[in-house]
């Protein structure tokens, strides 16, 4: 650890500056509001507000709030509340004071300049949340959780971000590599006894290690898909021949005019993207160009599209007109659209037009055998709430899919697949008997890129590229 504190500490030198300055930065969006929140962090940081803020701060306990005044050369600028952590037990794991102000413009430059004038440095973006892993206070995973926490948009999103930054991930993560690490210290203690021709490492035990190990990579990789389309809004395409009500339904699911509407068939030859949140899940729907036989270039294009984005989404909704389709065709028809989509979406077939039909039940009836059928009308909003709550249930579905813990990040998912495959080359050297030497490196490969999630590894292009898409002052 402490090599790992000292090489991140040269890493933040290399990306912020240096790492001993005492920082600060306005943590609230700009604007004019009631109240913004500017943080001042490092070893400097009583000695700086010393002088501006009314009250000595030096011996006042941690996790404390106090009232005072703030001056810049001798002015008082405005009247705040300074709430005091000390470290190690604060974000940062450094003496960190927060000001909270009036959220003038005119008042948050004038504490900021005042700081900056005593010493602090402007912060860089992320560079509260770099000091905190170089701290030891969070690992990557936790603090690029941190990011994605700020940027959720729905519960579902938010749900996960927490899960992952409270340590979830970390711990599995933390726990194979644990494991793998006790054998490859046998494994490399062979190494120093080769002439003895010794095993310390049971290969046995380690073929049985590496598959337990790489069972649990897989449910983490296989979770990815789930992950992206909750951390992003689960993609859901609307397909269908021509005038099967695909834009109307889309506008009955945003609840407004966002597609054209015509009797006109083929009306709509580009996808039409568009989001909504229901009951805390944040879905992105897709309207998209009629399916049928056509020589026109411009639609031949639009259906194409149609069936990429059918190829990336989580869910396809294939709308028909529920009364001129019979079951059996429709059966064939949603077989045909799976094989040729091929992926593992939820195909749901749709039923429009009910409003038209003079027995309901009758069509209830007729379309009993068919999997996972909603019956609507997208004009009259019957069968709309079914609908919305079959789309919920898939969320439900896709967080409890495998394992408990969701890989969302594109960077951990990069790594997983990279440990996978050097364990799927440990278990191929162990089939054919090669040396204790080559073994290590395998297992050496796969601790690499696991560390790599957690921090244990790190560069400086790496660092740089996730704290940069931080906000400043986080």
């Amino acid at each position: 650890m402490i090599d790992i504190a000292r090489r991140t500490h040269y890493l933040c030198a290399m990306h912020f500056g240096n790492p001993d300055d005492t920082i600060c930065a306005i943590s609230t969006a700009p604007g004019i509001g009631a109240i913004a929140l500017i943080r001042v962090t490092g070893a400097s940081t009583f000695d700086v507000l010393g002088s501006l803020f009314s009250k000595d701060l030096t011996s006042v306990k941690s996790h404390t709030a106090h009232f005072g005044r703030f001056f810049r050369k001798a002015e008082l600028i405005d009247e705040v509340v300074a709430t005091v952590f000390r470290a190690p037990n604060s974000f940062t794991g450094e003496d960190i004071v927060e000001i909270s102000c009036h959220a003038s413009p005119y008042i948050q430059a004038e504490i900021m300049q005042a700081l900056l004038e005593k010493g602090c440095r402007l912060a860089g973006p992320g560079e509260f949340s770099m000091r905190a892993f170089a701290n030891g206070k969070v690992d990557l995973s936790q603090a690029e959780a941190i990011a994605d926490l700020i940027a959720s948009s729905s519960a579902a999103a938010h749900k996960l971000a927490m899960n992952q930054m409270r340590g979830g991930f970390s711990r599995r993560i933390n726990e194979l590599r644990e494991k793998l690490i006790n054998f490859a210290s046998l494994i490399e203690l062979e190494l120093d006894f080769s002439e003895e021709d010794v095993e310390f490492a049971n290969r046995d035990d380690l073929k049985s290690l590496v598959h337990k190990i790489q069972v649990v990579l897989s449910d983490l990789i296989a979770s990815f898909s789930a992950g992206q389309a909750i951390k992003n809004g689960i993609p859901v395409a609307i397909l269908g021949a021509p005038n099967m009500g695909k834009s109307t339904l889309l506008n009955a699911l945003l609840d407004e005019d966002r597609a054209i509407v015509s009797e006109i068939a083929g009306t709509t030859r580009d996808t039409i993207e568009d989001e909504m949140t229901i009951n805390g899940v944040r879905f992105r729907f897709i309207d998209t160009a009629g399916l049928r036989e056509t020589v026109d270039v411009v639609e031949l294009i639009g259906i194409n599209r149609a069936f990429e984005k059918a190829g990336k989404a989580s869910v396809i909704l294939y709308m028909v007109d529920a009364l001129e389709s019979d079951a059996t065709e429709l059966k064939k028809q949603v077989n045909q659209l799976q094989e040729r989509i091929g992926n593992s979406a939820l195909l749901i077939p749709v039923g429009n037009k009910i409003d038209k039909a003079r027995d309901i039940s009758a069509l209830e009836t007729k379309f009993a055998e068919v999997e996972n059928m909603v019956l609507l009308s997208a004009a009259e909003g019957a069968g709309m709430e079914f609908l919305r709550s079959k789309l919920l249930s898939i969320t439900a579905d896709l967080q409890s899919e495998g394992t408990n813990v969701i890989v969302s990040n594109i960077r951990h998912y990069d790594a997983l697949t990279k440990a996978h495959t050097s364990l799927c080359s440990v278990l191929e050297g162990l089939s054919i008997g090669i040396t204790g030497d080559f073994l290590a490196v395998d297992i050496r490969k796969a601790l690499y890129h696991l560390g790599e999630i957690t921090g244990e590894i790190t560069t400086e292009d790496l660092l740089g590229n996730i704290f940069s898409k931080f906000c400043i002052g986080k």
